[in-house]
């Protein structure tokens, strides 16, 4: 078998999206003759465990760890956090105003460790690698970011050993949803922009996860992108007990709910059609499942909801499979920033693969609605369209009361992960000219 290095911060038992991409192609890389090699912090800053994914790993697989340094205990101490909490991804929060000891810490950390704040793993993971690569043998290098510094790790290794290697990108750099909220300094903002080139210029291959991701980084640099999404997994879908749908007009969203995923328009919606349908109002439930802004809570209270929303926290994966499957409506919602037409969140391939409605709020040209249209699994409603929004829910409302809420799901063995891994080792192919 041909042999991959992945370099990758999230590894189980860390949770969340981050680490499935990677654990999936790692899941299937061996039935295409590929042998993945990890290597992973050995005490990363996991901001949720999951134990469940866990099962995924393929047996005797190879995992290299090493120790990282990151800032957060100076930065929990800073800001007055308890040693054991856990940091955030994005900026998402739950107060309504950072403390001045918070935005200085954003301050500090924005312009002091760049790319992100595993920089200091960089240097030390440089020199590990090389060690190892002296006296074993790989065909190919894989970083995958955020964060970027493992970027910045796989192209000093590129240059000191020519092994080819392949930059996969989850989310954008320079363009993604919260930059600009880093208050970076102009000599921040421009080495973030040189590094970002030049890990798009030399990298033998970049993929990237939507359409739109490929458009924003062909301005960037010029070159071939692999768009490779991510996608389901069939066994993860496969269960032998009989799944039976909630009882209630159950409308869920899974994943973290930050302040521009607050979907005011839909808590107005659904406002207005709890005091015009007193059935719709008994019948219906929200399930937010993850983590929440302060601003959602502060949502829900102000249009009165409060009765008609439960807040569950974060779930194992296997648990979140079987919530997504007995919903009656999946909620999806795009962030409301100005690169929300590339937003390709990975819950949608569940949602598909979960065969329940999707309603999604976003752009109606953007990359997620793409998605929903092509495999006829939702409805899709702008920003700021209450009445169509409105009138998308009373046709699911309507669809549950007939007992007839179900959706075709067209098309969509494309975004199973072992068809995803076969796209991934086309690339790979290609890059060591066996494809």
């Amino acid at each position: 078998m041909r042999k991959i290095l992945i370099i990758t911060y999230y590894w189980p038992p860390s949770g969340g999206s981050g680490v499935q991409r990677w654990l999936k192609f790692v899941k299937y890389l061996r039935d295409f003759g590929w042998e993945p090699i990890i290597y992973t912090p050995e005490n990363p800053e996991n901001p949720v465990i999951d134990k469940s994914l866990l099962k995924d790993i393929p047996k005797n697989l190879t995992v290299l760890k090493n120790k990282i340094f990151e800032p957060y205990s100076f930065y929990k101490t800073f800001t007055g956090k308890g040693k054991k909490s856990k940091i955030k991804v994005g900026f998402s929060s739950e107060k309504k105003t950072s403390s001045i000891k918070e935005n200085i810490a954003v301050w500090i950390r924005s312009n002091f460790f760049i790319p992100d704040a595993k920089k200091f793993w960089i240097k030390k993971s440089v020199k590990f690698l090389n060690k190892y690569l002296k006296t074993n043998t790989v065909d190919i290098i894989v970083s995958t970011g955020p964060p970027h510094s493992l970027h910045i790790i796989a192209q000093k290794i590129k240059t000191k050993t020519n092994i080819p290697w392949l930059a996969d990108f989850r989310d954008p750099w320079t363009n993604i949803d919260f930059y600009k909220e880093l208050k970076l300094s102009k000599f921040a903002d421009n080495k973030h922009h040189k590094l970002e080139f030049s890990v798009l210029k030399n990298a033998n291959a970049v993929t990237v996860i939507s359409p739109g991701m490929e458009k924003d980084f062909t301005e960037i640099y010029k070159r071939k992108y692999h768009i490779i999404p991510n996608g389901f997994d069939w066994d993860d879908i496969k269960t032998t007990k009989k799944i039976e749908l909630d009882a209630k007009f159950t409308i869920s969203h899974i994943g973290s709910m930050s302040k521009t995923r607050n979907p005011n328009v839909l808590w107005e919606a659904i406002s207005e059609l709890t005091h015009e349908n007193s059935s719709f109002k008994k019948d219906l439930e929200i399930k937010i499942i993850g983590s929440e802004d302060y601003s959602v809570k502060n949502s829900v209270s102000k249009y009165k909801l409060k009765n008609n929303v439960k807040y569950i926290k974060h779930l194992p994966h296997n648990e979140i499979i079987t919530m997504q499957r007995k919903t009656q409506v999946l909620l999806l919602i795009i962030n409301n920033t100005p690169n929300a037409k590339l937003v390709m969140t990975g819950k949608i391939f569940e949602y598909l693969a979960s065969k329940r409605p999707i309603l999604c709020i976003g752009p109606k040209d953007g990359d997620a609605a793409k998605v929903i249209y092509e495999t006829s699994c939702g409805l899709v409603s702008g920003f700021e369209n209450k009445e169509l929004l409105k009138i998308n829910i009373l046709k699911y409302y309507k669809l549950f009361l007939k007992n007839k809420l179900n959706v075709k799901s067209v098309d969509i063995e494309k975004y199973s992960r072992k068809n995803l891994t076969e796209d991934l080792v086309c690339v790979l192919g290609k890059m060591v000219n066996r494809c």
